[in-house]
């Protein structure tokens, strides 16, 4: 009766009274309490093998770290949201800027990347440098050093592009990202380009030509690897997280400050206090939004609302207490999951109200 009763709790299908009977078998013993921890794995882990195969059902999983209110105690750790419809975030069309990804040329044209376009791009000298794709620009060729002139690429909020180097580096660029860049890498010399965002970089082997990401106060140098960097101006934070290969993080003004890393490890870089420290993670969970997924690890509820806002262009105006003291874990499929289903799963757990007027989200508490 027990395990039925709480196969209904999970499933989010078991009436106030059974809640309240499942709460008071839980507190009645610590092995109660751990059986109910087993199954709530076990079903959460099911659940999710079994909507992963499928292509056409949403999967969303979210789990609060620090509960507030009593009666959400023992939330299941995954909160699996399957068959919810698609709802349509109902944004204001007519106050909402169209933001398109901007090429800003070295000879100071700019050019828009559309659904529509396929078009050829030459350089001033008329030399075809790239082919110009909808999701991607793909450069080829070397320059001599001195003829060195550099490209912009500007990824709004709500977008994603891809980017092919000169010299075969694949570059995945996450919302909100700009990437300085040449439009042809130099014989001699190393392989420089500057970021400020979020980027995946899957470099070129070149042992005589170092690839070099500059980030904020630091540098990612690198000779062929494949590795995240993420270094949003409001952060203050430079993270480098490595998938395969070898990179080095060092801070620009003092290059004695050096950490290097090995695959499955993450370099962090404080602007205040000037530190590089590194850690062991799994890799995977820093690359996920390069395969479409937003994933969070005992994410506090503010850097998961800057993550919604850059994905979903949305601005988000967060008056709820307890919400801002949440933490959560999960996955999101970004063209799966609207801002409203997050929304709507996250008060499964922290109830909020919340209004949208144009593309501003303001939650707040309830009455």
């Amino acid at each position: 009766m027990t395990s039925e009763i709480i196969y209904k709790y999970l499933s989010n299908e078991a009436s106030e009274q059974e809640v309240q009977i499942l709460f008071e078998w839980i507190e009645a013993s610590e092995e109660n309490k751990k059986h109910f921890i087993t199954l709530k794995k076990t079903w959460a882990l099911t659940a999710l093998s079994e909507n992963l195969s499928s292509d056409s059902v949403p999967v969303v999983l979210i789990r609060p770290k620090n509960k507030i209110i009593h009666y959400l105690k023992y939330a299941a750790v995954f909160i699996v949201l399957i068959g919810l419809s698609k709802l349509a975030f109902n944004l204001n069309e007519k106050t909402k800027s169209a933001k398109e990804i901007v090429l800003e040329l070295a000879d100071g044209r700019s050019e828009y990347i559309t659904k529509d376009n396929h078009t050829k791009l030459v350089n001033a000298k008329g030399d075809l440098i790239a082919k110009k794709f909808p999701n991607q620009i793909i450069y080829f060729g070397k320059v001599q050093d001195q003829q060195l002139v550099y490209n912009t690429l500007k990824v709004p909020y709500g977008k994603r592009f891809k980017l092919t180097l000169s010299d075969g580096t694949v570059v995945s660029l996450n919302s909100g990202t700009t990437l300085r860049y040449p439009e042809q890498f130099g014989i001699n010399g190393k392989r420089n380009v500057y970021l400020t965002g979020e980027a995946f970089f899957e470099v070129a082997k070149d042992k005589e030509h170092p690839f070099i990401v500059s980030a904020n106060q630091v540098d990612v140098e690198v000779l062929g690897t494949k590795f995240n960097v993420s270094a949003y101006p409001e952060n203050p934070t430079v993270n480098s997280t490595l998938v395969e290969g070898s990179i080095q993080m060092y801070e620009v003004e003092n290059k004695q400050n050096v950490i290097l890393l090995k695959p499955n490890q993450m370099a962090t870089w404080q602007n205040n206090s000037k530190k590089i420290t590194t850690k062991e993670v799994d890799p995977a969970f820093y690359s996920a939004w390069t395969k479409g997924e937003l994933a969070f690890k005992d994410t506090p509820f503010s850097t998961i609302a800057k993550i919604i806002q850059r994905t979903y262009d949305v601005e988000i105006i967060n008056k709820n207490t307890v919400l801002a003291r949440q933490n959560f874990t999960g996955t999101i499929k970004i063209s799966e999951s609207s801002v409203e289903n997050i929304l709507e799963l996250l008060k499964r757990d922290t109830p909020f109200n919340y209004s949208i007027k144009g593309n501003t989200i303001t939650i707040t508490n309830l009455p």
